[in-house]
């Protein structure tokens, strides 16, 4: 797996990401496949910061509901990045 942007999907950006910024730890959805040393390598690459330390969570399909319609979520995996003190990201929240 190449050191691109593939494997970092997206930032997470939602209520628990946001105050978990305030310990200078980001949440990003990654490709499942890619393993803690790559994403590390990733982030520090593309945000140019140092990375302490990298938690990853499996992301289950779950079941969603729009009236009558019944459909499945996608399956992913995210990772929670650690940034050395010093360093941020900076994210555009849209």
């Amino acid at each position: 797996m190449a050191l691109d942007r593939s494997i970092l999907r997206s930032p997470v950006i939602t209520e628990k990401a946001t105050i978990l910024r305030d310990s200078n730890t980001y949440t990003f959805r990654v490709d499942p496949r890619a393993n803690k040393i790559q994403i590390r390598q990733a982030v520090e690459a593309i945000f140019e910061v140092k990375v302490e330390s990298v938690r990853t969570v499996p992301v289950p399909r779950k079941k969603k509901r729009q009236g009558v319609a019944v459909g499945m979520t996608s399956k992913g995996k995210k990772a929670y990045v650690k940034l050395r003190a010093g360093d941020s990201i900076e994210l555009v929240e849209s």
